[in-house]
């Protein structure tokens, strides 16, 4: 259960000293540390899990008046999905804090999206519960701000996108088939390619999750085909 930090330290980098220290203790305790799964994080991360996405719908609803709810829905959705909520785990440092059981440890767990995120929002709600909505409102609004403000791309599901417009072509739904998977099993790469029957040629995508490389590999094809703009190459 050794992490490779210090308490004052994380509290230094989200920027809270709680006065009630047991609650950023929790938050980041994994169930393979504990003998009662209530002395994880569990618990908080349900709670951080509603606590930001109060935070976001009121940050995406104020920033972007003129959306209508099915873009609000999809902005929101982006700033709280897991790989999201990962990166600003990783942005603080916090894996490095988290405390493991020693196989999870050795299995890679404080690089592991899927823990970074849990421990993200479990965090988040242990500053709700420890100074209130106020402050905790004001931690992920710094943390996630300029995520909101940078995400100029397209908001649909890249693969939906393609989808309808295949069939609105008259051409049958792609299909997804994995070309090749390397790296160790707590942090794969995969890469998925699309099979698009008819005269619209299929791409492979690449990504850490099966899904992340078909939504890549789906994204590159509505690239091509002038659909959707190319991140990449906006300087503004």
């Amino acid at each position: 259960m050794k992490t490779h930090v210090s308490l004052e330290a994380v509290e230094e980098k989200i920027g809270h000293r709680f006065a009630d220290r047991d609650l950023l203790v929790r938050a980041l305790t994994h169930t393979s540390a504990v003998q009662v799964a209530g002395d994880s994080y569990q618990r908080l991360e349900f709670l951080g899990d509603r606590v930001l996405a109060l935070t976001v719908a009121g940050m995406v609803y104020a920033t972007f008046p003129d959306a209508e709810e099915g873009e609000l829905a999809r902005r929101l959705n982006a700033l709280v999905k897991r790989e999201t909520c990962a990166d600003v785990a990783r942005d603080l440092g916090l894996g490095a804090a988290i405390r493991l059981g020693s196989g999870e440890a050795q299995s890679g767990g404080r690089t592991k999206a899927a823990i970074l995120a849990d421990v993200m929002e479990a965090v988040i709600a242990a500053i709700h519960l420890d100074a209130g909505f106020d402050v905790s409102r004001a931690f992920v609004e710094k943390h996630w701000s300029e995520r909101m403000k940078a995400a100029r791309g397209p908001l649909r599901d890249a693969k939906t996108t393609l989808q309808e417009w295949l069939q609105g072509r008259g051409l049958s739904a792609p299909v997804y088939r994995q070309v090749s998977r390397t790296g160790p099993d707590h942090d794969p790469r995969f890469e998925i390619a699309v099979d698009i029957t008819g005269p619209v040629e299929g791409l492979i995508g690449t990504g850490r999750s099966k899904r992340e490389a078909e939504q890549n590999a789906a994204a590159r094809v509505l690239v091509r085909e002038g659909l959707w703009k190319d991140e990449s190459d906006d300087r503004a």
